[in-house]
């Protein structure tokens, strides 16, 4: 009995919450709690981090704990986002407490500053040699496969009575825009500035669309690599193509503390040299521009190696740290629960299981005329491009056992949601 006891006491001890014991994280909820009640949290930044960091971390490791919600509702990540929006919207958090957060994912560049370091962190963390070589096969996969279940979903909701623009616009782009942080935050910001509507109703309109299909998709994933064992000669068991390009790994570095503080500075550069394309060309996003010169910069390999490992470093050191900040401050400042709630409806629910079904098809057909395995294809070319970026990608690969395959989904992702923020400057023009 007593060294039951003692197992129980040790593993009470060794639960973490982000690197932080469960008791000790329990201390510092305390010392928000008595601050926040006192009134006396900083209507700055300091307190804006300091709620949204505490809140998010606690939310994001609940929601990979409890059953069901980690395995089919989009785990850490969709938990985060719809508990921090639940105790905004029904008053759990005071309202000067709900509005200094506000005030500093909207206002202070918050978002910027996390989807900077996403953006030229993993794109320059790609292996080049697996890059060059997969845009011949893969990369035509996703894009066409892409483009198919849009007109797909257009043409269901046309069909439907809900409309071909409006279905293509907040259910087929939020879908496969790659996610929260870069893919619906980036979209919702675009569609803001062409139609002159709060941010916040945009984006309470599209992150169902995403979470939706996340949830589809490793669904999804599970049935294919399950059917897949019954026919060998569609199933790469891990491998994408037949000469096994999938074998590549990604870029991996040694963290280092001042080359941290120089990716800073390259991520920052490369974001106001996305801004300086907009200026330019003001249709075509700040982001997407951003994404299409970090791409330009990894093919040609015109950045040295050093400051290719400086961003990585500092990509890491902002996702590992600062992810279930973002997904806190998103369903805190932006996620309104009743408009989303609207949107939950039967055709709603039709239009992303059609966006699920078209894409695996055409995944599957166009894979195998590309020299691809179909069932390696399906679910990277097709499911993972709707899927919640890197934390989707991850569990539809769990789901489907093929976790070998995360390279070409995280380039899908980050490609195609790139073509997604390109395209959907023109469209929210051409459908409004």
């Amino acid at each position: 009995m007593d060294a039951q006891t003692n197992t129980e006491k040790k593993s009470f001890w060794d639960i973490k919450i982000s690197g932080i014991t469960l008791p000790f994280y329990c201390i510092m909820i305390l010392i928000l709690i008595v601050t926040i009640s006192l009134g006396k949290l900083p209507h700055n930044m300091l307190g804006a981090i300091a709620v949204l960091v505490m809140l998010g971390n606690l939310f994001h490791f609940l929601g990979t704990k409890i059953p069901i919600v980690k395995t089919y509702l989009g785990g850490g990540s969709v938990f985060c986002i719809f508990a921090s929006a639940f105790i905004a919207t029904f008053g759990i958090l005071p309202s000067s407490v709900v509005d200094t957060t506000k005030d500093f994912v909207n206002n202070m560049g918050f978002l910027d500053f996390y989807i900077a370091a996403l953006i030229t962190g993993s794109i320059l963390g790609m292996n080049r040699k697996l890059l060059m070589k997969a845009s011949i096969r893969f990369i035509p996969v996703a894009f066409l496969s892409m483009a198919f279940s849009l007109l797909m979903v257009g043409l269901v909701g046309a069909l439907i009575g809900n409309g071909f623009g409006n279905s293509v616009l907040y259910v087929s782009l939020p879908a496969m825009a790659g996610g929260i942080g870069a893919g619906v935050v980036p979209l919702s910001s675009i569609y803001s500035h062409t139609l002159a509507q709060p941010a916040a109703h945009i984006i309470s309109r599209l992150i169902p669309a995403s979470a939706m299909a996340n949830v589809l998709a490793i669904i999804g994933a599970a049935l294919v690599a399950r059917t897949g064992e019954s026919f060998p000669k569609a199933n790469g068991h891990g491998v994408l193509m037949h000469d096994k390009i999938g074998d590549i790994k990604p870029k991996t570095v040694k963290l280092d503390v001042v080359q941290m503080g120089v990716g800073l500075l390259v991520s920052l550069s490369f974001f106001m040299l996305g801004c300086v394309g907009n200026y330019f060309v003001p249709k075509i996003h700040s982001y997407a521009f951003m994404i299409i010169i970090v791409v330009i910069c990894k093919v040609t390999n015109i950045i040295p190696e050093y400051y290719e490992d400086c961003a990585i470093m500092f990509n890491q050191l902002i996702v590992k740290n600062l992810t279930a900040a973002v997904l806190a401050g998103i369903g805190m400042a932006l996620l309104n629960l009743n408009v989303l709630a609207q949107s939950l409806n039967w055709q709603f629910v039709l239009l992303c299981l059609t966006s699920i079904f078209a894409i695996s098809i055409a995944s599957g057909i166009l894979g195998k005329l590309f020299g691809l395995y179909p069932v390696e294809s399906i679910i990277t070319a097709g499911l993972c491009n709707n899927s919640m970026g890197g934390t989707g990608n991850v569990a539809v690969l769990s789901a489907a056992d093929r976790m070998e395959l995360i390279a070409f989904a995280q380039m899908g992702n980050r490609l195609g949601g790139a073509i997604v923020l390109i395209i959907s400057g023109f469209l929210v023009q051409l459908f409004h």
